[in-house]
């Protein structure tokens, strides 16, 4: 849901940088690998210390990355599949490094089990909630369905782990953590149904 509200909004802010990264020479696959090194650096090196409200700035620093190198590609006529394969396949790499840094900073004293199996949670089922699409995708299907899409969850991991660490309200991180895999989880559904009826639609499906 947010992706499609505010991408448009997002475009706009974030063309003019895309727009001197391109006369500096700067390719739109250079900005990718730097975005997630740089969202894998704040997650991996902050979150297991304790420091979220720090990891969560360094993260959202470079998350647009994911928006400005598309722009970058359009305008340079570089679109291309290899670009789209490399920012999905990044994308997952960055979203692992979040719940995984969360899951490390949830077992450094070992007395946080439950909030780090829902940090799990939400790694294992956002990465199946992507295959979902992927797969069905590979297969000639579409799965553009779920109440969970990648931005949304995102967004929401962050802004309550800042505001958790901020106003040290852990409790808050962990509701968030259990509505997002309870949502991914739906999402999940939502797509396997999806691509069902299209199989069925298509005399696909062994009966």
């Amino acid at each position: 849901m947010l992706n499609r509200l505010l991408r448009a909004t997002f475009t706009k802010l974030l063309s003019p940088i895309a727009h001197v990264l391109l006369r500096l020479g700067v390719s739109p696959d250079v900005v990718t690998i730097v975005g997630t090194l740089g969202v894998c650096a704040g997650a991996l090196v902050f979150f297991p210390r304790g420091q979220l409200w720090i990891g969560v700035l360094v993260i959202t620093a470079f998350v647009f990355s994911d928006t400005v190198d598309g722009i970058m590609a359009r305008a340079s006529g570089r679109s291309s599949k290899w670009g789209a394969y490399l920012d999905s396949t990044l994308d997952r790499v960055g979203d692992a490094a979040v719940f995984g840094g969360l899951v490390l900073y949830f077992t450094r004293d070992g007395d946080s089990s439950l909030m780090a199996g829902l940090a799990l949670a939400c790694l294992i089922l956002g990465s199946v909630v992507s295959y979902a699409k992927a797969r069905a995708e590979g297969l000639d299907f579409t799965a553009n369905v779920g109440i969970a899409e990648r931005a949304d969850r995102l967004v929401a991991v962050l802004v309550a782990a800042f505001f958790a660490d901020v106003f040290d309200v852990p409790v808050l991180l962990g509701a968030v953590l259990g509505l997002l895999a309870v949502a991914s989880l739906v999402t999940v559904v939502q797509r396997m149904l999806t691509v069902r009826r299209q199989a069925l639609a298509a005399g696909e499906v062994s009966r």
